[in-house]
Formats: C-alpha cells, sequence, structure tokens
C-alpha cells in the first residue's frame, strides 16, 4: 500500500444531534457548507455524500463545490434512515415505503455516475426491529435481500457496498454482523456488492476488525472500510486510534497486507469537538500508526503466526510499534 490517503463523510461536518440536544451541538450546516469544512480540513481527497442533498442544492451545486476544492466523491449513501422510514426502508410493512426505498437506490447510482464515484452505499439503519416477535425473520431477511437485489442487480456495472452495524437506530438490525451481512449477500447471488468494514462498527459487534476486513477481502465482498474508534458499547466514533491502538495497529497492517489502493475512509462524529481538528487527528494517528505498520519484521511475523507463536508475535508487534 502507497502512502494512505484519506476520504471523510459529509456528516462529520454537518449539524450533530442526540436524543438530549435535539437542537444539535452546532448550528445548522447546509450540503455545499458541509463540503467547504471537510475541504477546510486540509486532509480528504475525497468525501462519502448523503442523498438527497437538501432543499435547494442541485448536483450541479455539489460538483462545483467539489470542483472548487479539487475533491473527489469516493460513493454516495442514499437517505434511508431518517424519519420517512423510521418502521424500516427495504425491509418496512409497508410495500410503497419499501419501493421508495428502491427508486432511491437506482437515483443514487445515476448520481454516483454523474459525480464520478466509485460505489454507493447502503446503511439501512431502519432495517430491522426492536422487540420480540415484532416480526417475522424470514419476512424480514427476504425483503432486505431482495429490495437491496433489486438494485444492484440492475446495475451490474456499479459497486454497491453494505455497511452492517449491531443496533442503532433500531435496537436490532437486519445487517449486523460481518458473517450475518456475508451470508445474507451470497443468497442474494450478486457478485458487484460487498461489505464496507466500518471498524467502530466491527468493534461494537464484538468482532476483531481486521479479522472482519480479511475475511471480507479473501472472498472478494470488501467494497470500502472505514476508521474511527469507540469503548465497544456504542458507536461513539471518536477519533481513529484514540483507543484501541493494537487493533487500529493491525487492522492497518491487514490493509497493507491486502495491497488497498483506496483512501481510507473516516466515520467520525465530533458532537463537542471541531471536526476539521478530529479529521487532523485521525489522520495524524493513522499515518503514525501505519508507517509502523510498513516496519512490522513480515518474515518473522509470519513465522510465528505460523506456530501460533502468541508471545513472538507480541513481541514483534511491540517491537514495530514502540522500538
Amino acid at each position: 500500500m502507497s502512502s494512505p490517503r484519506f476520504a471523510g463523510g459529509m456528516w462529520s461536518f454537518g449539524r450533530i444531534i442526540d436524543r438530549y440536544a435535539t437542537n444539535g451541538y452546532g448550528p445548522e450546516v447546509g450540503a455545499l457548507e458541509a463540503i467547504d469544512l471537510a475541504a477546510q480540513s486540509g486532509e480528504l481527497t475525497t468525501l462519502d455524500l448523503n442523498y438527497p442533498f437538501g432543499d435547494r442544492v442541485s448536483i450541479a451545486d455539489v460538483k462545483a463545490t467539489l470542483a472548487k476544492h479539487d475533491l473527489a466523491v469516493t460513493n454516495i449513501t442514499p437517505v434511508i434512515y431518517d424519519r420517512g422510514y423510521r418502521s424500516g426502508s427495504f425491509t418496512s410493512a409497508d410495500p410503497e415505503l419499501r419501493r421508495a426505498a428502491v427508486d432511491l437506490g437506482h437515483e443514487s447510482v445515476a448520481v454516483a455516475r454523474e459525480l464520478g464515484a466509485r460505489y454507493v452505499k447502503f446503511w439501512p439503519g431502519q432495517d430491522g426491529y426492536d422487540y420480540p416477535f415484532q416480526v417475522d425473520s424470514a419476512t424480514l431477511r427476504k425483503h432486505a435481500i431482495e429490495g437491496i437485489g433489486e438494485v444492484v442487480r440492475a446495475h451490474p456495472d456499479m459497486t454497491f457496498g453494505i455497511e452492517y452495524k449491531l443496533k442503532e437506530p433500531r435496537t436490532r438490525l437486519f445487517w449486523s454482523t460481518a458473517a450475518m451481512t456475508v451470508l445474507a449477500l451470497e443468497q442474494m447471488g450478486a457478485d458487484n456488492i460487498g461489505l464496507v468494514i466500518d471498524f467502530g462498527h466491527s468493534l461494537f459487534a464484538k468482532e476483531n476488525p481486521a479479522e472482519a476486513l480479511s475475511l471480507a477481502y479473501s472472498i472478494g465482498r470488501l467494497a470500502d472500510n472505514e476508521l474511527c474508534d469507540n469503548y465497544r458499547e456504542w458507536d461513539d466514533d471518536l477519533t481513529a486510534g484514540a483507543l484501541h491502538v493494537v487493533e487500529t495497529f493491525e487492522f492497518l497492517h491487514v490493509t497493507r497486507q491486502i495491497g488497498w489502493e483506496h483512501p481510507l475512509k473516516l466515520d467520525l462524529f465530533p458532537y463537542r469537538e471541531d471536526p476539521r481538528e478530529a479529521v487532523r487527528e485521525s489522520v495524524a494517528a493513522i499515518r503514525a500508526l501505519d508507517d509502523r505498520a510498513a516496519g512490522i519484521l513480515l518474515d518473522e511475523l509470519r513465522a510465528a503466526q505460523a506456530n501460533h507463536d502468541a508471545m513472538a508475535a507480541q513481541c514483534i508487534v511491540r517491537t514495530a510499534l514502540y522500538g
């Protein structure tokens, strides 16, 4: 892997709210202003853009703002998780809402093409349930797979990704873990869709993020990866490397080993921090860890791993990290 480049989610620069500060932790920020703020971080080359962009913001406006800052678009993320889809998007009990989610998926592909995005990302945050017996699992699975599958199969020359997450906003999400998502995608039977491995979501699901990354890559299902950090109990979206240094180090090591050449994406929610500073801190941490990952004694590490020699592996990693 060459020196890493970085992508960012436009939500990191928007107005962030939670269920207590319902008026937000900052002023309202429009899509074009969010792009301006992202550019001011000085570290991003591409952006993950939520679509639709908002009232009176056209694709031409977005394209012009991106061009002003020499920014590209890594992917388009259709907004299938807001209040309009509060009871589900592709899995809604209402067939009209399921059709609306499919239509927005098709529309997002057209937007992705116009903006030169590499892929379309689905984050079906409302597709799940909250209570026991609330849904029939077989029906939920059928709607989840068929709805996204309809969009994916209609555009075989476009890449798609599913960003899985254990829960939130629903208390149980269908696309919940790497394994669950892989099984569902195999059932979908389309080759042009894979997993978005979000480091924080993987921690939250009690996975080893490096292992999830390796799994997705090994079966040809890695669409993208995203970096952040959390305390494993919630999707805190803290700056990369703030907590789980060794796990982040292993994630970057695997990223190097698979030859990942796309930008590393930051998925941050800086509630009380300047988002530009959160990006800069994340980038600095990742670059420092990536530099050390480049110095791992690979032959020695592979020999230790071949023998399942935990202490030898720990020594090699500790030396690479701390000298």
